[in-house]
């Protein structure tokens, strides 16, 4: 992040706007400490990742093999025990992760990390399928949800006429 600072050629030279972004950001490194010792006592750190917007954020999931939940919690506010953005997913069978809801703000970036991560955690456990449903809920924004999967190399099948739809993602590896 800090060599991104400095790279950027979109950045100025204004002493002010360095010493703010230079403060945002050991503002985020310290909550990234204390966010980071409360949720790794509750659930599995997957990874530190940054936002389109170079905001730092953790990525975690719950420490059972049950559920295949990829939370996320940004470093702007301290974790009280409740992620910012979640994609909540099963593991159907072995070789098939079913997402069953995406939850949190949008345009944030938060869903392309989340998204990255749960490929990861497939492509790990030798899951080479995820698949999902588009609901009749999802309707008012079912256009971004398509650009979403289909950015994310997924097959996304939408019947507009039924308001419904599916997603499947299969593994290159």
């Amino acid at each position: 992040m800090i060599s991104k600072l400095l790279e950027d050629d979109k950045r100025t030279n204004d002493p002010e706007e360095l010493k703010e972004e230079l403060e945002d950001l050991e503002f985020q490194v310290f909550r990234l400490q204390d966010n980071l010792k409360e949720i790794a006592k509750k659930s599995k750190v997957l990874g530190v990742d940054q936002t389109k917007d170079d905001k730092l954020v953790i990525v975690y999931t719950p420490e059972d093999n049950q559920s295949c939940k990829i939370m996320l919690c940004d470093c702007e506010s301290p974790y009280r025990g409740n992620w910012d953005f979640s994609i909540h997913a099963t593991f159907t069978d072995k070789k098939t992760i079913h997402i069953g809801d995406i939850k949190g703000p949008a345009n944030k970036g938060y869903g392309s990390i989340c998204m990255d991560y749960l490929k990861e955690l497939a492509t790990q456990q030798n899951i080479p399928k995820i698949t999902g449903d588009i609901a009749k809920r999802d309707w008012d924004h079912v256009e971004r949800l398509v650009h979403f999967y289909e950015k994310h190399n997924f097959n996304v099948d939408v019947d507009y006429e039924d308001q419904s739809g599916e997603i499947k993602w299969v593994s290159n590896g």
